[in-house]
């Protein structure tokens, strides 16, 4: 089997395309539906035994990738991972900046390293390596970025320092997409919402029935999967968005919209995209099948 992407075949071919996060979850998705579309994908994170997985499973499924371990928080660690891959590849010609992670906790509960290590990596991490893949790279080429971000119009309670990083995390794709669309550099972002993912099994075991209820709150009356962000990632990197910049596109099925004094209609006609052939359910929703 292959990704069954709605893209063309070859739309990447001969590309370089810098995912990070790229081990696990939406952005091991991206990356296999980004090689599958002809692109050679380095996968950025700090676990190397993730990145070493999913780039044999690529390579496995006939896509060209290979991985750079770095902590995205370490400003001299990103100018040299940047600089590795541009001597290696020639240049890098989009990025995919999905890294990120959080832990659930009221905000009382957020002692401050908790809350600086979480906007460290889903703020702090995302500018340091877009900054360095635009100043290498990007300044002189042109390409396009798409930014990591989250549903946090209405707050993130539970997840306030998540919201906060991902909330900056928008103004950086603005200011950004002004500054640099000189250089021919698109810059947007995706919002996702509750999309189902390994890391809905990192959470602990208070949280799973609130998991599994999720799908109650969204008005398509199911959640995400990760095709369907990947999906909204490969468009805007495509040149079909060539004159879309500074925007962010939300993929949680309408979930950031209206008020909860609406009642939600039932279910009918809302089927979910599942291109990715390697995509795993996570455990907390199989009791649901």
């Amino acid at each position: 089997m292959s990704y069954d992407s709605v893209f063309k075949p070859g739309l990447f071919a001969d590309q370089t395309i810098l995912v990070t996060g790229g081990g696990s979850g939406i952005g091991r998705c991206v990356a296999h539906e980004l090689a599958h579309l002809g692109a050679h994908v380095v996968l950025v994170g700090r676990k190397q035994e993730k990145l070493e997985k999913t780039c044999a499973e690529i390579i496995e499924d006939g896509g060209g990738a290979s991985f750079q371990a770095c902590d995205i928080r370490d400003e001299e660690a990103v100018k040299a991972m940047v600089g590795a891959v541009i001597a290696q590849r020639g240049r890098i010609h989009h990025l995919v900046n999905n890294a990120g992670g959080q832990f659930p906790a009221p905000l009382i509960g957020i002692n401050q390293k908790g809350f600086e290590t979480v906007v460290r990596t889903n703020l702090v991490g995302g500018f340091l390596v877009a900054k360095e893949v635009f100043l290498q790279s990007l300044s002189k080429h042109g390409g396009s970025i798409v930014n990591m971000l989250a549903d946090m119009w209405g707050g993130m309670p539970g997840m306030g320092h998540s919201g906060a990083a991902r909330a900056g995390m928008e103004n950086f794709t603005k200011t950004a997409a002004y500054e640099w669309g000189h250089a021919g550099v698109r810059v947007n972002a995706v919002a996702p919402g509750w999309i189902a993912s390994s890391g809905m099994d990192t959470y602990p075991e208070s949280m799973k029935n609130m998991i599994r209820n999720l799908k109650d709150h969204v008005p398509l009356q199911r959640i995400g999967s990760e095709s369907e962000v990947a999906a909204a990632i490969v468009f805007l990197l495509s040149p079909g968005a060539s004159f879309i910049s500074g925007n962010t596109i939300r993929i949680d099925g309408a979930a950031s919209q209206g008020t909860r004094a609406w009642t939600l209609g039932k279910a009918r006609n809302s089927e979910p995209y599942n291109g990715f052939h390697r995509a795993y359910l996570p455990d907390v929703l199989k009791d649901q099948e």
